[in-house]
């Protein structure tokens, strides 16, 4: 397996499977195969992307060769790019999926790929089922798995929904590696000043994309908690909205929580991102559901303990009581769990944990999972 193309969203395009696809290039490469990252000219239609753009302004990649060939709702071009890998011939296709919109693109792309008898195909699967699932998502999963010889899972939950619809896939699960590509971590006052944030206070961080399964109304309902309220605590929401602005605008003025708040809800550049982790004590991942989170592994990386909700494939990241805290879908939990890390002054205790486990989440272990589940399997 010396050449390798990775059908996945890249640079311009922006956000954690783009950045994700652009690492996992590079750790290739470092194992000297010969890679190229084939992207999409367009990837979402409007209707299914609320934010402000799909583009980033942040510099190419240095090394990457990246095309940007895939249309994702034009058949013809899915025909043009399948046809173009066919003759192409790579030993393997790594082809990430986390939408089912992505299924009849991706599906037909693979199909016309493999047709020159030699080409591999491995699917690297974020979400099988969706967070806000939508009529046909099962179809379109179904057809996009057919021609995948077989699939890396990012959660223990996705293993499992991979095994139910595709029993005959092989599938391994194999944690998200810890996201190394933001930098090195700086000091927190460095962070603090740079963020222009009082250095008298402590910071919480909820980072990324806000949309509803990731729970930020649950995180402010546990600010306005009195154990919270009157600590010296301040939240870093640093992310863009997808949808629904005005609802968590109206429930901050209600729970008159504005004063507690850092609200940064624009599109982060990758450059800022170690400032925003560096300025705070504690990440907080307050979802309603998830099957895995590259924030924790971002976090990983800035050695930042984590308090996370017990749901989907969150509670394979971090240990209760040590990398951080696993707590209920509730704001009264949220809030229990941050009031009970600063009573016991349990911040050295919980990072030292954090730097001591994250070498199991390593790029060189991702590699070597997929080279081997690349190979037929007896």
């Amino acid at each position: 397996m010396n050449t390798i193309t990775i059908l996945s969203p890249a640079h311009p395009l922006r956000g954690g499977i783009a950045a994700y696809s652009e690492r996992l290039a590079k750790a290739f490469m470092d194992e000297g195969k010969t890679v190229d990252i084939v992207s999409f000219s367009l990837q979402y239609p409007g209707f299914l992307f609320p934010g402000t753009t799909q583009f980033s302004s942040d510099p190419a990649p240095e090394g990457l060769r990246i095309r940007t060939w895939v249309n994702s709702v034009n058949p013809l071009n899915w025909i043009k790019v399948g046809l173009r890998l066919r003759a192409e011939k790579p030993d393997l296709i790594i082809v990430r999926y986390w939408l089912p919109f992505m299924g009849p693109c991706l599906g037909t792309i693979l199909r016309l790929a493999k047709g020159n008898g030699h080409t591999r195909v491995v699917a690297v699967v974020d979400n099988l089922i969706p967070h806000e699932s939508r009529p046909g998502d099962r179809w379109f999963t179904r057809y996009f798995i057919k021609p995948v010889d077989a699939c890396v899972a990012m959660s223990a939950a996705v293993e499992r929904d991979i095994r139910a619809m595709a029993p005959e896939k092989p599938v391994r699960y194999i944690p998200h590696p810890v996201y190394d590509n933001y930098g090195a971590a700086v000091d927190q006052a460095v962070g603090k000043a740079h963020l222009h944030l009082d250095p008298d206070f402590s910071y919480l961080l909820f980072f990324g994309f806000i949309r509803d399964y990731k729970g930020l109304d649950l995180l402010l309902e546990a600010m306005a908690d009195p154990r919270i309220r009157e600590r010296p605590i301040r939240l870093i929401v640093a992310g863009e909205y997808y949808g629904k602005r005005e609802y968590y605008e109206d429930l901050i003025e209600r729970l008159q929580i504005a004063h507690q708040l850092v609200l940064r809800t624009d599109f982060i550049p990758l450059e800022t991102v170690k400032y925003y982790f560096a300025a705070a004590d504690l990440v907080v991942q307050p979802y309603r559901s998830a099957t895995q989170s590259g924030i924790s592994q971002i976090a990983y990386h800035f050695n930042k303990p984590m308090i996370v909700t017990r749901v989907g494939g969150l509670p394979e990241i971090i240990e209760d009581g040590k990398e951080g805290y696993l707590v209920e879908v509730s704001p009264e939990a949220i809030a229990t769990a941050i009031a009970e890390v600063y009573d016991k002054d349990e911040l050295p205790a919980l990072t030292a944990a954090v730097m001591a486990r994250k070498h199991q989440f390593s790029w060189e272990n991702m590699v070597a999972g997929i080279l081997e589940m690349a190979h037929p399997q007896p």
